[in-house]
């Protein structure tokens, strides 16, 4: 144990240097659903199963942005590792223009689609008052996607713990908005479902301001802006970073889209079971953020090795990086299973949503390291440019594999909600496996490559 400490204790250092403010940042979007869940769960469930199904429908727009935000960071990396500083303000102006395009059609979609939720045979109070929340998260996705753009841009270049910061202010904003205008203090009228929706407006409004006014007037960027602007917009560099975000987006769709489509059918079995599933997820997805927070860091390492030809140095920070999410991990599943009882509860008081939710954390802290290894094995494949294979390895695992097979146990042989989620945990179990493989085959592709 001593002897493997010691091989990889320089990288473990700047892996978690890195990764730590990452992990917060990312963490932020999930506290957001989070922190709506356990201030609207005291309301009642009917409420709490609104906003699960808001947030798990919006969700799937949420990590398409991400993942499509992601296709400029290996390209800063790789850039930066060369040394090459004239691309990367034009890389920046680029994605900047493919962020917003996305932000806006994506806002338009799920306010259109909004009025369509009686299509996914939900209780029709739940549609009801979700329809008004997912607007909100709808108007909130422009805004985000000015946050990521900027975002994506400085942890490229390694600068990471502003975004950390802004984040740590806009959740805390988001909370004592949204406590304010769901109990209706200070004389204001009690809005409920409603006020978490403009509270997470208000909270990514000033994510989004803030974090493009750091990065355009900050002097550590201004050497990386001087090719910074949209007149000498070019279509090649549109479709580098689109060659890129785009298998990332489909990546993050795949996985998030099945666990949105698990609770559509969980939706089926009734409230209480739907408000058991946001419960077990929202505290799953924390852990998710923070693995890929792990991720992200190991995808600025690998790309900014890669660009140096570094691949020695390459393969010891990525093994790194998998130490570290399957210690953060087991950690959660630990947490996960001596406290299946109590967590639920900070979210409602009701009997039989706490009992049900109890049981799903049980599967939720099996799945745990499978969840943690697939994400930081997509983080380091994406650092090497290699993003076509894991996509089709993350639509094999959630959907051939594990919506089908959630659909067989819980509909059709009655397991319920534990039938779709032994079913989603089969789904993660082999797109870990098979994405590490992945990373075996490409990493010693490029030694042998290299010692030739």
């Amino acid at each position: 144990m001593k002897q493997l400490y010691l091989k990889y204790k320089g990288h473990y250092k700047d892996n978690f240097s890195l990764a730590y403010p990452v992990v917060i940042s990312q963490l932020g979007h999930t506290l957001v659903a989070l922190s709506d869940s356990i201030i609207i769960g005291h309301t009642g469930k009917v409420p709490l199963a609104a906003v699960s199904l808001g947030n798990g429908l919006f969700s799937v727009f949420m990590v398409a942005g991400i993942g499509m935000s992601y296709g400029l960071t290996p390209l800063i990396a790789q850039e930066n590792g060369r040394g090459n500083k004239g691309a990367i303000g034009h890389l920046l102006s680029h994605s900047l223009i493919i962020n917003m395009v996305v932000g806006v059609v994506l806002s338009a979609v799920i306010y259109f689609g909004s009025a369509h939720l009686s299509f996914l045979h939900q209780e029709g109070d739940v549609a009801d008052q979700a329809r008004p929340f997912l607007r909100f998260l709808g108007f909130s996705f422009i805004p985000l996607m000015l946050f990521l753009s900027f975002k994506q841009f400085a942890e490229g270049l390694g600068f990471t713990r502003q975004a950390m910061n802004i984040s740590i202010i806009g959740n805390v904003l988001n909370i004592l908005i949204g406590i304010t205008l769901v109990y209706g203090l200070f004389g204001l009228p009690r809005m409920g479902v409603i006020g978490v929706g403009i509270a997470t407006f208000t909270d990514r409004l000033v994510m989004g301001i803030t974090m493009a006014f750091y990065v355009l007037r900050a002097p550590r960027f201004k050497p990386y802006l001087q090719s910074f602007g949209f007149k000498n917009l070019k279509a090649a560099a549109i479709k580098k970073i689109l060659g890129i975000g785009t298998p990332v987006a489909l990546q993050y769709l795949f996985e998030v889209s099945a666990f949105s489509g698990a609770a559509v059918m969980v939706g089926w079995m009734g409230a209480a079971e739907l408000a058991a599933h946001q419960i077990a997820l929202s505290l799953a997805a924390m852990t998710y953020m923070m693995a890929s927070g792990i991720s992200a860091a190991a995808g600025i390492k690998s790309g900014n090795n890669f660009g140096k030809k570094d691949f020695g140095a390459l393969r010891l920070s990525a093994i790194a990086s998998y130490h570290m999410v399957l210690l953060l991990m087991g950690a959660a599943a630990l947490l996960f299973t001596l406290g299946n009882q109590l967590l639920p509860s900070f979210y409602i008081q009701d009997p039989q949503v706490i009992q049900i939710a109890s049981r799903l954390l049980i599967i939720a802290a099996f799945f745990q390291l499978f969840d943690g290894m697939q994400v930081v094995g997509l983080g380091i494949l994406r650092g090497l440019g290699d993003v076509r294979i894991p996509t089709v390895i993350t639509l094999l695992a959630y959907w051939v594999l594990g919506i089908p097979l959630g659909y067989l146990l819980g509909i059709k042989l009655d397991y319920g909600v534990e039938g779709v989620w032994w079913a989603l945990l089969l789904g993660l179990l082999v797109a870990s496996v098979l994405l590490f493989v992945r990373f075996q085959v490409k990493t010693r592709k490029l030694r042998i490559s290299s010692a030739g």
